[in-house]
């Protein structure tokens, strides 16, 4: 069964079109180094160039969402399947240790302040609002 060629959404212009397909790509490559460098996340980078190619070009969106990897994560995140739980811990670690290596490099309390509420935001985001995706059940 192959899918249907997707045509360019109407309701990107055209002349942007390519910009948002250069958006994707690039993204992409961000997403490529997510899942070499250990720290850096992968997955949002790929929801971000999926997004940016169906406004530019469908027919790269479906390329990105057939990867064997990277479109089971990209489906996933768009079904509201959330993240696994081992992804959570890492991003939230991330976070803290981005935050935690930073927040002493800005020079004023004020920004400090806000630079760890920033963290805490972000935490809290993935804790409370993105869903843990649960492995399937051996035999369901």
């Amino acid at each position: 069964m192959t899918a249907p060629d997707p045509a360019p959404r109407p309701d990107a212009p055209p002349r942007r079109r390519p910009l948002w397909v250069a958006a994707g790509f690039l993204l992409t490559g961000l997403g490529v180094l997510g899942l070499i460098l250990p720290g850096f996340p992968g997955t949002v980078w790929f929801v971000l160039a999926a997004a940016a190619f169906s406004r530019g070009d469908p027919r790269w969106e479906a390329w990105l969402l057939s990867r064997p990897v990277v479109g089971a994560l990209v489906r996933d995140y768009r079904a509201g399947l959330g993240m696994p739980l081992r992804a959570k811990w890492i991003a939230c670690l991330c976070i803290v240790a981005a935050v935690a290596f930073s927040v002493g490099r800005i020079p004023v309390l004020i920004g400090q302040v806000a630079w760890v509420l920033v963290g805490l935001a972000g935490v809290a985001y993935i804790t409370m609002k993105i869903p843990t995706r649960r492995p399937p059940t051996p035999g369901a």
